[in-house]
């Protein structure tokens, strides 16, 4: 399955390159994907081509082979963004990082390319992997990390010593969360099944809310900010127990601006925005041990569908993450 050439430098003719790719020729559900040879694509201004050892699934991944996706996705495309691999060429323009480098991070502002056996990737939205661990774990967290570190400190701007209620802190967005808030001294009010109230207690939270027994209004009051990952009643509900002045950051669904201004409060959903800077940040956390990560199954890159199954339901889904294996090196 691999390429019938290599390509090290981005002026080589790369005519005869073909590798293995999950590709979208209609939207629909997951037998829509097809897994076919492609020409492997050459990295253009601003851009590297990196070879693909593991790729994240995630649920924006079902959301753009649906045609659900936020941003205009012209077809046919690979699916796929998370990626972890090697740089094996860089864009005329690129000064950082260099051929051989291992990378971890986001293939583009589309969200799309990574499940494949090479696949492009903004310099600007990838960054070295964390030393400390491997291609498929490194692959499970740019988007999903990222994502809980602007909730709090882009978005709600929280600072040590202020309170957030996090729902959904079990989820994969949610584990980070809690860490993250920890490490900042911020105190932590996290919402979780029966089942995963041990493991969100283990990850740090202060205050851990069963919201199959338990009504989260209970335990909070005044908080400063409300991360929602989870959306419908939940987050209407999560309205009166921000204090006046507070703010709830969505990741999953835009919030009533009626409720918000009622409630005195500031109400935003936002787009994860992968930047280098941040999954520097982030690999300098795991390699010091201080952000835990975790993996649910790992699929073959040829069994993709599969992982799709699973995010539809079709198929059980696991706790944590899920990563296709592209290579193991």
């Amino acid at each position: 399955m691999g390429t019938n050439s290599i390509v090290h430098d981005a002026g080589q003719d790369q005519t005869q390159s073909s590798m293995m790719a999950w590709r979208v020729h209609e939207f629909g559900p997951p037998e829509t994907m097809q897994f076919e040879r492609v020409l492997v694509p050459s990295p253009g201004p601003g851009e590297v081509l990196v070879k693909v050892y593991a790729a994240g699934v995630g649920p924006w991944d079902g959301w753009i082979r649906a045609g659900r996706s936020a941003l205009p996705q012209p077809l046919p495309l690979t699916l796929g963004s998370d990626l972890a691999g090697e740089v094996q060429a860089v864009g005329p323009d690129v000064i950082d990082p260099h051929v051989g480098d291992q990378v971890y991070g986001v293939t583009n502002s589309r969200f799309i390319g990574a499940y494949a056996e090479y696949a492009l990737a903004s310099a600007a939205m990838i960054a070295r992997k964390p030393a400390s661990i491997d291609y498929i774990e490194a692959a499970s967290v740019p988007v999903i990390a990222v994502t809980a570190w602007q909730g709090l400190f882009d978005q709600a701007q929280l600072k040590a010593g202020q309170t957030v209620l996090i729902h959904g802190a079990a989820g994969n967005v949610g584990a980070y969360a809690v860490q993250l808030a920890r490490r900042a001294g911020i105190r932590t009010i996290a919402t979780a099944a029966t089942d995963d109230v041990a493991f969100v207690r283990e990850l740090g939270a202060d205050t851990v809310v069963d919201f199959q027994t338990e009504r989260f209004e209970d335990a909070a009051r005044d908080v400063d900010a409300v991360l929602d990952l989870v959306g419908g009643e939940t987050q209407k509900r999560s309205f009166q127990v921000l204090r006046r002045g507070g703010k709830l950051i969505s990741a999953v669904s835009q919030p009533d601006q009626d409720l918000a201004k009622s409630h005195g409060v500031d109400a935003t959903f936002f787009l994860v925005n992968v930047t280098t800077r941040h999954l520097t940040e982030i690999a300098g956390l795991i390699d010091s041990g201080d952000l835990r990560i975790r993996v649910g199954t790992v699929i073959p890159l040829a069994d993709a569908r599969e992982a799709h199954l699973i995010m539809e339901g079709i198929r059980r889904p696991p706790k944590g993450k899920i990563v296709l294996a592209v290579d193991t090196k």
